[in-house]
């Protein structure tokens, strides 16, 4: 059975760290905003284990459209977990939330490699791709709600 609700910041560290920035330090897995007002972050547990994980920050981007927009950042999943629809789970679940404060719009820098993914959840592409070093290749995804 999986669970899904909001955990703390410093919750979300090891799995960025082990999933999403395996070179880098846990401190350098801390992320400016986690502990800012608006900003949240959601897990997913499976038998009480942290699988999944996702953040959210209160921020706009000038090229979306939206009076109230949020970032995703940070979104991950424990590789032998992905066949359990976390990552999707934990979205629907931050959608509720960022309806239920006003916000009309989400976004996020997403590495190529999941851009299908991000399509199959309603996300739609804005720019071309650019890279963040050294983390590679990405494209901006937006969502409106």
């Amino acid at each position: 059975m999986m669970n899904i609700k909001q955990i703390k910041p410093e919750d979300t560290y090891e799995i960025r760290q082990k999933v999403l920035r395996p070179n880098q330090t846990i401190n350098e897995c801390k992320y400016e905003g986690d502990e800012f007002k608006g900003s949240f972050h959601i897990g997913a547990f499976a038998h009480e284990k942290l699988i999944c994980i996702a953040s959210f920050y209160h921020q706009a981007h000038l090229e979306i459209e939206g009076s109230c927009q949020y970032r995703l950042r940070g979104m991950a999943t424990l590789e032998e977990f992905r066949n359990l629809k976390a990552g999707s789970n934990v979205i629907y679940f931050a959608e509720n939330l960022l309806k239920k404060q006003g916000a009309d719009v989400w976004w996020c820098n997403a590495r190529t490699d999941v851009e299908a993914y991000y399509q199959k959840l309603g996300l739609c592409k804005k720019g071309d791709v650019f890279n963040i070093d050294p983390l590679g290749p990405h494209i901006i995804m937006y969502k409106m709600l």
